[in-house]
C-alpha cells in the first residue's frame, strides 16, 4: 500500500485553540447556563406564588452557599453574554477585527463581566 503524503487533521492535544475559540465556546456555555437561570428564575416566581410555605422553602435553598454560588455564576454568565454581545455589535458595524484589538477586547469582556458581577454583588450586600 502506498505511503499517504497528506498532513492529518491535528487532534486538541496537539492544536492550540486560539483565545477568540475559547471564548466562542465560552459565549455558548454562559447561554446555555443563562437558560438554566432562566428556568430556575421562573420556578422561584411559581414558589413566590404558591403562598408563604413555598417561598420559605425558596429562600432556604437560596441561602445555601452552593446556591449562592451558583446565582452568582449565572450573574457572571449574564454579563459575560452581555459583554460578549456588545463586541459583536463592535463588529456588526465593521470594526475590531485587528488581532491585538480582538485580544484586548477579549480580557475587556472578561474583566468586564467580573466587575459588573463584583459591582452587583456589592449594591446586594449594601441593600442587606
Amino acid at each position: 500500500m502506498p505511503q499517504r503524503t497528506r498532513p492529518l487533521s491535528p487532534h486538541l492535544q496537539v492544536y492550540r485553540l486560539p483565545i477568540t475559540a475559547i471564548v466562542s465556546i465560552m459565549h455558548r456555555m454562559m447561554g446555555v447556563a443563562l437558560t438554566f437561570a432562566l428556568i430556575l428564575f421562573v420556578v422561584s416566581l411559581v414558589m413566590i406564588a404558591g403562598g408563604k410555605s413555598d417561598y420559605q422553602t425558596m429562600q432556604s435553598l437560596l441561602n445555601q452557599w452552593w446556591m449562592l454560588v451558583l446565582v452568582w455564576g449565572m450573574v457572571y454568565a449574564l454579563f459575560f453574554h452581555l459583554c460578549h454581545g456588545i463586541r459583536h455589535l463592535i463588529w456588526d458595524v465593521g470594526s475590531g477585527f485587528d488581532k491585538v484589538l480582538m485580544n484586548y477586547y477579549i480580557i475587556l469582556e472578561m474583566f468586564g463581566a467580573l466587575a459588573f458581577t463584583a459591582l452587583s454583588f456589592l449594591f446586594v450586600q449594601l441593600g442587606h
